[in-house]
């Protein structure tokens, strides 16, 4: 159901990195919306909140038109007539502008989630659009200490000059209070409840003390108009380390949840896929019926019901989009790469390697997946399904 196309290395797109941040793989965007709408923007903006929701939401196929006047960036390069605004984030539009006016008036915004819901994505994409950078982050871990949201100290110029503002080593978040920017606080749950207590005050009183600069003009770092936190959480992390009452009531939460809609889903996991692979050096050359029986099985396995209405039972582990793209890669990968054979015939073991990561009945769930609505759309007719059954076997 494949046909391969090889790429040479030299067709492959060149990047300076794997992955650009958002603020550089959108630079043009970013600077073309900071001149298209010149209204009222919150202290320290890169650009207004309307802007904002455009970038993430895109202009719906629209070309925005910049007036003659402005054409000339900031820089002065020189900036397009036109631009059509392409969607980033696949969400209701309502949200995203919910997300924009917890932002505008400086209060934390949380976002939470089943994993792979694009909590992070959407996380990079506001902090680039608001203030121009989305690399003031702290990654949640159960290692993080408290120094990662309130400042360290450079030891080598603590002992030989005592605690000077020189000898003062700055967190993102400390950074983005002095700049007044924003500040993203990947996986906040992971980290352990006296450290996410540091951001209480944080919150709250808008400045932090440095004891052992007390009695200067630096014991006392207030934030600048500007600054903000948004975090992320896993819902499946709340029994990691469950926020306090009072860290819960200094956050706006906004729930991501998983894409409704299944074309839409497909759509998204064809286009993360094809870029992926092409910058691996290939072209994307899976079938759009195999892509459209994957994004199937991972739907219904995540739902607990498939589109038919029969009842499935859900693995433990999370049939994520962000999954099914991977797997959607690896089929790319292998048709570019290791070609030979039906790239349907990889499915099911590759399914298999992702239900398996959390718990090992899941084997035994997805075989009932391929028992129940697999045979009945294989027995209804289906090549396809058909086929799918045929490798039945392969998930042993």
């Amino acid at each position: 159901m494949t046909v391969t196309e090889h790429v040479r290395p030299s067709e492959a797109p060149e990047t300076a990195a794997q992955v650009l941040s958002a603020e550089q793989r959108y630079a043009d965007e970013l600077a073309f919306l900071a001149a298209y709408d010149d209204g009222a923007r919150p202290p320290g903006w890169a650009l207004t909140p309307r802007a904002v929701v455009t970038f993430i939401q895109g202009s719906d196929g629209e070309a925005l038109k910049l007036p003659a006047e402005r054409r000339t960036g900031p820089d002065g390069t020189e900036l397009p007539a036109s631009m059509t605004i392409a969607a980033k984030f696949v969400g209701e539009r309502s949200l995203v502008e919910r997300c924009v006016v917890t932002l505008a008036g400086e209060r934390g915004l949380l976002l939470v989630g089943e994993p792979g819901t694009a909590k992070s994505m959407l996380s990079e994409l506001l902090a680039a659009a608001v203030c121009g950078t989305s690399a003031l982050t702290v990654q949640g871990t159960a290692g993080t200490t408290e120094d990662a949201f309130r400042y360290g100290w450079n030891y080598a110029l603590l002992l030989a000059q005592g605690p000077t503002p020189q000898a003062l080593v700055d967190s993102p978040v400390l950074t983005a209070m002095r700049s007044g920017r924003v500040v993203r606080i990947e996986e906040v749950t992971r980290c352990l409840p006296e450290v996410q207590d540091a951001l209480v005050s944080i919150l709250s009183d808008r400045r932090m003390n440095v004891p052992e600069l007390s009695g200067t003009e630096d014991g006392l770092i207030r934030a600048l108009p500007g600054f903000t936190v948004i975090a992320t959480a896993n819902l499946r992390d709340r029994g990691v380390s469950e926020m306090s009452s009072a860290l819960k009531r200094r956050f706006n939460f906004e729930t991501i949840h998983p894409i409704a809609d299944a074309d839409v889903e497909t759509d998204l996991v064809r286009q993360q896929a094809t870029a992926a692979v092409r910058r691996a050096g290939a072209a994307y050359t899976v079938d759009d019926a195999v892509l459209d029986a994957l994004v199937t099985v991972f739907r219904d396995l995540r739902s607990g019901r498939s589109g038919e209405g029969w009842d499935v039972e859900r693995p433990g582990t999370v049939m994520s989009t962000a999954e099914a793209v991977q797997v959607a890669v690896s089929l790319g990968l292998s048709a570019a790469y290791l070609p030979g054979g039906d790239t349907l015939d990889l499915v099911p073991g590759h399914l298999l390697g992702v239900v398996r990561k959390d718990d090992q009945n899941d084997h035994a769930r997805l075989l009932g997946y391929w028992d129940g609505p697999v045979r009945r759309r294989a027995e209804d007719g289906s090549a396809m399904w058909r086929r799918l059954w045929d490798l039945r076997e392969s998930l042993r």
